[in-house]
């Protein structure tokens, strides 16, 4: 007589099967693998950093003397002596304001209009709107360096060359291409139902964009804002060709102080690291804003 098995329990039609005890150690061990690893690339990421830091507070001689690291050994040595030195310094100071003064409204007015530009080519209809778009992007593979000889001229037709003017202009027309392109795919993924029911309300173009599409769009405009605040404040190039000494912002000031004054590290490592702790600050300040706009306006 032969006994009959129980059947194992039926798998539910449509549910995935249980992975194995296996695969669930191998998932938690790469898991946690990769932790380990990302902790450790960020870390050696923050040295170049963190030796800047100690050599800003660090004196001229022991600089001279020995590196950065020592100072683990004796952190008595610190000394806020070479912060002062470079509150005393006219040209880095000035060219901190001049950095302010140009970063600011080319970051205004780069989200300003590329908002207006960007609601315009995704939910108005115009002629041409397909092919300004079209342009639109393939502004985007200029190289900045086609542009500076033929703008230099042209600004200097204009009287602004070596002006801030001419330098906020400069990133303003370079950061419109992509900010256009960035915001207006985010708003195109905005439900039309929505516009709809705010036009039946009695919503004028002016008052849906102000009302609807910007607080919506929040997350993506959060991202640009970010995004050209960074490339404005970290510039070079643009800023050693367009500005004169006296709108020069912080990088050139640095770059001239190690020209003029190569042993002077103890100011060129406090204002650099100035230099870097202010976009931080900002970055930081909207990181929650940066990722969604970035998760949200790349796939869309």
């Amino acid at each position: 007589m032969t006994t009959l098995q129980e059947a194992p329990p039926a798998v539910p039609a449509g549910a995935a099967p249980r992975p194995s005890l296996a695969a669930r150690a191998a998932a938690r061990a790469a898991g946690g693998a990769a932790r380990t690893v990302l902790l450790a690339a960020g870390l050696l990421w923050l040295v170049p950093t963190v030796g800047l830091l100690a050599s800003s507070l660090r004196d001229p001689a022991d600089i001279q003397q020995s590196g950065w690291w020592h100072v683990l050994a004796d952190p008595s040595r610190l000394t806020l002596h070479n912060y002062a030195a470079l509150l005393s310094n006219d040209a880095v100071t000035g060219s901190l304001v001049n950095t302010v003064l140009i970063t600011v409204p080319a970051t205004v007015l780069v989200v300003l209009v590329a908002a207006l530009a960007g609601y315009a080519f995704a939910w108005t209809e115009f002629p041409g709107r397909d092919w300004l778009f079209l342009l639109v992007v393939g502004l985007l593979v200029v190289p900045v360096q086609t542009a500076l000889l033929p703008v230099s001229s042209l600004f200097g037709d204009l009287g602004i060359f070596g002006s801030i003017t001419g330098v906020v202009l400069f990133h303003v027309a370079f950061g419109l291409p992509f900010a256009v392109f960035l915001l207006r795919n985010f708003f195109a993924e905005i439900p039309r139902e929505l516009l709809e029911a705010a036009r039946l309300d009695g919503a004028g173009e002016l008052r849906l964009f102000l009302t609807v599409v910007l607080p919506l769009g929040g997350p993506a405009i959060a991202a640009l804002s970010i995004f050209q605040f960074l490339w404005v404040w970290n510039d070079l190039l643009v800023a050693l060709i367009f500005a004169d000494a006296g709108s020069a912002p912080i990088t050139v000031a640095l770059q001239q102080q190690v020209r003029q004054f190569g042993s002077n590290i103890d100011v060129l490592a406090s204002g650099a690291f100035l230099s870097m702790i202010i976009p931080l600050v900002v970055f930081f300040a909207f990181q929650k804003q940066f990722v969604n706009g970035v998760m949200a306006g790349s796939v869309k």
